[in-house]
């Protein structure tokens, strides 16, 4: 029997995506994007879509980018169901999935520096974050001591050996198709909590998810390498894997991702350029195969025509310049 962490859906329950915006910026078209994906792919099953906004980061925490962020989301015709939840508020319930981590021993503190962390490793291939080769795990307590008097820790969670079954992740992407991990090799030992006591993204969307009922995560290409790490969270929490979709991304010319500190195509500058939704929507559909050029379309328009299989066979980046939305 293989005892390998394997993600299965077996048999389908209705399907509960999720927009999970963080309000760092105006929306970009790379955004817009993503976000209707994730609307047909829970529309078109029938399902539900739930909103969480993502400002665990108190530079994130923005009533009025929040707002416009959702007002961005209804203007392109995609709405939701449940919420607006916002992770600010949730802390107590990633303070109680911490705790019961760290009660079976799986958490330590670090105390490296990013500039430690840099030196000692290469990037990961499809995040950028970096192996941790381990360097607080086995530090005695008389240790420990001696470091919090100079440094706030952040919290890790202990990843099997990479000869242990259980530390390697298998799931079938919906778009992607099969991707394998070995937690060990291709991450280490990763954050659950930053030494400024901010709650780190793998927990943070692993607790949420589960207690939100969210069973389909449609996101960027860029964040294929997070899967592995929150369906390790999951089994060790016991909570459900949800299935993944990780869709294609919209590339600038010069090969960067769109980014909302650049203002690349950015919503609110379209809007005020007179730009019509269903323009955007048809020219984000067009990209995937879901559309002819030229067609100007709502996402209720779509619905019909949304498969996974459609995307896979477009998966490759787009780029979008100055002429996408003409």
């Amino acid at each position: 029997m293989d005892t390998k962490l394997s993600i299965k859906t077996g048999q389908r329950p209705p399907v509960v995506g999720r927009f999970a915006p963080t309000p760092s910026g105006r929306m970009h078209v790379g955004n817009a994007f993503s976000s209707l994906l994730a609307w047909l792919g829970a529309r078109s099953a029938g399902g539900r879509m739930v909103m969480r906004i993502e400002d665990l980061d108190p530079r994130a925490q923005s009533q009025e980018r929040a707002s416009k962020l959702m007002d961005d989301l209804l203007w392109l015709g995609l709405d939701w169901d449940e919420g607006p939840y916002y992770q600010s508020d949730r802390t107590e319930l990633y303070e109680e999935a911490l705790a019961r981590l760290d009660a079976r021993g799986l958490t330590y503190p670090c105390f490296c520096t990013r500039s430690q962390l840099h030196a000692a490793s290469a990037p990961h291939a499809s995040d950028g974050t970096y192996v941790y080769q381990g360097t607080c795990r086995d530090l005695t307590p008389a240790e420990v001591k001696e470091r919090m008097r100079l440094r706030k820790p952040a919290i890790r969670l202990r990843v099997p050996a990479e000869d242990d079954p259980d530390g390697t992740v298998c799931f079938e992407d919906l778009v992607y198709g099969p991707h394998r991990e070995v937690l060990a090799h291709d991450c280490g030992d990763f954050l659950v909590r930053r030494s400024d006591g901010v709650f780190a993204y793998q927990l943070a969307v692993v607790v949420d998810d589960a207690l939100m009922g969210v069973n389909q995560v449609v996101r960027g290409h860029d964040l294929l390498g997070s899967a592995a790490r929150q369906a390790y969270i999951c089994k060790l929490l016991g909570y459900r894997t949800p299935e993944y979709a990780h869709v294609p991304l919209l590339m600038a010319p010069d090969g960067r991702r769109l980014s909302k500190r650049d203002r690349d195509l950015d919503l609110g500058a379209i809007r005020e350029s007179g730009v019509s939704p269903r323009h955007v929507v048809g020219k984000l559909a067009c990209a995937v195969g879901l559309a002819e050029p030229g067609e100007e379309l709502s996402p209720d328009d779509l619905l019909a025509r949304f498969s996974w299989e459609k995307i896979r066979r477009h998966r490759g980046d787009i780029i979008a310049d100055g002429e996408f939305l003409r």
